[in-house]
């Protein structure tokens, strides 16, 4: 069960048919997964609107619907790439399709919001396999500038459809219903399971023993899921539920008790020795301040732009398509460059870059013209000047970074574990990238509600901002409730946009701690020797023809690992 494909020689070639199926089905593995996070978002208002529930309100129902399909994602990530390794990767990869493609259809079909709850609870562990399972298969099966040139698509694809989720959603809502958000996913999941079964080789880690650490699982899932839990509740309930710091208690207890575990159990999870890899243990550490700066930027960008702004959902979605079309057309190159020449400069280069392009966000006015996108009075497909000034530079310089950086440091990740760690070092690296944005954006919130109140009182002294009236009425990013004077939808507006630099300036601080955490601790592979050592030369045999003669091309040496022709 899960043994090698002995019919496949591995590595395989990204030119080859199989290459080509193989990227194929691990592009369209994690890409389901990264599409269903960002494209169901705008479909919640109208999910919240048609589905009956008896147990939660229309808002709760709704945030519940979002991060129930987060929580067990995150929870499971290194459970599900452990078990990758143990299993097989091919195995386990085509059972999350198959779970993942059931769980879309069921959500499709769901009648209330209960069930459609539980739907994404199943759906989100489910995609849990498919995520660490797509880079485990990449870093098992090829090798090489293949290898860098293969995290680059597969990189440049996952970051491209998380940020065109939005945009996707937006037509298929506005078009058809909410349910084509999760039907959405069922040719591509069909398509990739064709090519998973038929070309991906199989893979596992050979010196896997027969006990599998089930124990190391369910405390690396109170870590994960407490922590994740505890942060999305705390901001659900604006941190005034006392099951938040008890889940995230729990986590922390979890999370400390981890690694205790790991070095005394005879068959880790997680082998400790991982983190002995620099690279491996500076990656995550920059995996978390630079993915906390992105989900920052991404969440706050989003509900500004609507909330204070104006911009409809679409429209919304549309204004970052320059730096994806960067991330979608120049990706795959900076993963070749990266496997050629180390991934330390790029790692380095392109979060500073990031930085910049945050940076010029904080410069965005509160009375900026939105671009409304599409037809009928007040729209137009046309983004006013204000786009071009306010949101078009930043959005390029941050698109160029994040091109820059995101395939190498995936290379640099996968690189620094050995092949049979391949889905657990992948699952530790993506649990990272989803738990430390939540806490990051988190802890930012607080900052700028802190902000928003604040500001909001200095323009409006009359308006007592500790008192729940006015905090319902004021919310920092929306617009207030009809009826509201209009000097104080001005203070509002200037107060949010205020708060919303506040956090640009954060997410540009993040950025570039993570690029001196990079320039700093990352170390270029050193390159394999390609001279013949002394001793050798000393003990090899002499040409007949002579020293530095051409030799017949029958006698001269194939390419590594190829025996000489007869």
């Amino acid at each position: 069960m899960g043994m090698p494909d002995q019919s496949v020689s591995l590595p395989i070639s990204m030119k080859s048919t199989r290459g080509r199926w193989t990227m194929t089905a691990v592009i369209l593995g994690s890409g389901i997964v990264f599409l269903d996070s960002t494209v169901v978002n705008v479909a919640l208002p109208h999910i919240g609107k048609d589905l009956p529930s008896h147990l939660f309100g229309v808002l709760e129902g709704e945030s519940y619907v979002y991060s129930a399909y987060l929580l067990t994602l995150s929870a499971l990530l290194i459970l599900a790439g452990a078990l990758s390794d143990y299993y097989g990767r091919r195995k386990m990869f085509a059972l999350g399709l198959v779970g993942f493609g059931a769980m879309s259809l069921a959500c499709g079909l769901a009648p209330n919001l209960e069930l459609l709850i539980l739907f994404r609870i199943l759906q989100g562990a489910a995609g849990a396999l498919l995520v660490p399972g797509s880079l485990s298969i990449i870093t098992s099966s090829f090798a090489g500038e293949d290898q860098g040139k293969a995290f680059g698509l597969w990189a440049g694809a996952s970051a491209a459809t998380t940020i065109l989720g939005p945009v996707i959603g937006g037509v298929l809502v506005d078009s058809v219903s909410w349910r084509m958000a999760f039907f959405i996913n069922l040719p591509l999941v069909a398509l990739g399971l064709f090519a998973t079964n038929r070309y991906v080789p199989e893979s596992r880690d050979e010196n896997a023993s027969r006990h599998f650490d089930w124990l190391g699982a369910a405390i690396v899932a109170l870590a994960v899921g407490g922590l994740a839990f505890g942060t999305i509740r705390g901001q659900q309930r604006e941190w005034h539920d006392a099951s938040a710091f008890v889940a995230l208690a729990v986590g922390a207890v979890a999370t400390v008790a981890f690694p205790f575990l790991m070095a005394r159990s005879a068959h880790p999870l997680v082998p400790l020795k991982l983190f002995r890899s620099r690279n491996f243990t500076v990656t995550n550490l920059s995996t978390l301040v630079i993915y906390g700066a992105l989900y920052v930027t991404f969440y706050f960008m989003a509900i500004f732009l609507q909330g204070t702004l104006g911009y409809n959902a679409t429209a919304a979605g549309f204004v970052g398509i320059a730096g994806t079309l960067l991330l979608a057309l120049f990706s795959s190159r900076f993963g070749t460059l990266a496997a050629r020449r180390g991934p330390r400069l790029f790692m380095a280069v392109g979060p500073a870059l990031m930085a910049v392009g945050v940076w010029l966000f904080t410069r965005i006015p509160a009375g900026s013209r939105p671009w409304l996108l599409g037809f009928g009075h007040g729209k137009h497909l046309i983004p006013p000047a204000d786009y071009f000034r306010d949101l078009l530079p930043g959005y390029l310089i941050f698109g160029l970074g994040l091109t820059i950086m995101v395939a190498p440091l995936t290379t640099a990740l996968m690189t620094s574990v050995p092949k049979e760690n391949a889905g657990v070092g992948s699952a530790v690296n993506n649990a990272i990238s989803r738990v430390g944005p939540q806490l990051a954006g988190a802890l930012i919130f607080v900052a700028i509600a802190s902000s928003f109140y604040s500001g909001l009182h200095t323009r409006v002294p009359e308006l007592n901002t500790a008192s729940t009236a006015v905090r319902q009425q004021f919310a920092p990013f929306n617009q207030p409730s009809s009826g509201t004077p209009a000097d104080q939808v001005t203070a509002a507006n200037e107060a949010s946009a205020h708060s919303f630099h506040l956090a640009m300036g954060l997410a540009a601080a993040l950025l570039l701690a993570g690029a001196i955490v990079n320039a700093v601790g990352i170390r270029n592979p050193t390159p394999a020797p390609t001279h013949v050592a002394p001793k050798e030369a000393a003990e090899a045999p002499r040409s007949p023809f002579g020293p530095g003669a051409h030799l017949p091309t029958a006698l001269r040496p194939g390419p590594p690992g190829i025996p000489n022709p007869p």
